[in-house]
């Protein structure tokens, strides 16, 4: 009795193909050099600008004046900022951007916060409706609000103070959007799992669903605090006091005389733009991942 060896066999595998693996490295270098060259021309476009005002806040008024686009000068001297400190109450302007970015961005985190959380987790006759008429505040301009809202604190009289500037953008529907879309990715079962232990809804929202927004909340709270630094249309109609004025509408003032002090406006400019590159720049990462955690694409 004869056995036959048994020869194991070799499993033979496709060739690769390496023309397309090469297309597709070729195809992903072309897009990364590209995607380099879009953000390096996008920073371009920021930074020059900036850079020309701070080296034209160092020349002196009489060779901006000879030479405006001129990137070198025979000196540079920083007398611009102090004069443009002692001739504006600049110390005002900063202290009423902060204050009034800091209340609209307390403000907003928390009643977007409380109406976004309604919105998910209340059942409410009109629920449905509420929620398209925020997302419609969205395609909203801003400017077509300006007449009813002036007219509006006009007869409240509030006209002058920082309430006329906090209160209308503190219902933000974007901030609503991004609470909203963050919450709802928040499992069900905690909130569940509260209310058979007995929590009220303002604890559930207060201990256990604002701990878990805090992407959000960072989100929310910078660019809120951004946007309500850079206001200037609406703090220009209802900030009628030199000293009640925030950075923006004052910088504007200074451009108004007959005689424009070059160098004492780029300073000034320059100063009210260090806060916020100041703000960014330490906060960038708490920007991404908010951005990124409430999914804004």
């Amino acid at each position: 009795m004869s056995t036959a060896a048994v020869t194991p066999t070799a499993t033979v595998h496709p060739p690769r193909r390496r023309g397309s693996a090469d297309r597709n490295d070729a195809s992903s270098t072309a897009f990364n050099r590209l995607a380099a060259t879009c953000v390096t021309l996008f920073a371009l476009i920021w930074l020059i600008p900036f850079a020309w005002a701070f080296i034209t806040s160092l020349r002196a008024n009489d060779d901006i004046a000879a030479n405006p686009t001129a990137f070198w000068s025979g000196g540079f001297s920083f007398a611009a900022y102090t004069s443009a400190w002692e001739s504006s109450p600049l110390g005002s302007w900063y202290v009423n951007s902060f204050i009034i970015s800091t209340l609209a961005v307390i403000f907003t985190v928390l009643i977007c916060s409380m109406v976004a959380f309604a919105l998910v987790h209340l059942d409410f006759r009109g629920k449905a409706a509420v929620f398209a008429v925020i997302l419609a505040g969205l395609m909203l301009p801003t400017e077509a609000l300006i007449l009813p809202q002036f007219m509006e604190f006009r007869a409240l009289g509030l006209l002058g103070t920082y309430w006329a500037i906090v209160l209308p953008g503190v219902a933000l529907p974007v901030a609503v959007f991004v609470f909203h879309s963050f919450i709802k990715g928040i499992p069900v079962a905690l909130v569940e799992a509260a209310r058979i232990d007995g929590a009220s809804w303002w604890r559930i929202y207060s201990q256990i669903v604002m701990p878990l927004c805090r992407p959000a909340i960072s989100a929310v709270a910078i660019l809120t605090f951004i946007t309500s630094w850079n206001a200037f249309l609406w703090p220009l109609l209802v900030l009628t006091q030199t000293k009640s004025q925030t950075i923006p509408v004052g910088l504007s003032s200074l451009v108004g005389g007959a005689a424009i002090q070059y160098a004492e406006t780029m300073a000034s400019a320059v100063l009210g733009i260090l806060p916020l590159l100041a703000v960014f720049l330490l906060l960038q990462r708490q920007i991404a991942q908010g951005v990124a955690n409430t999914g804004i694409k």
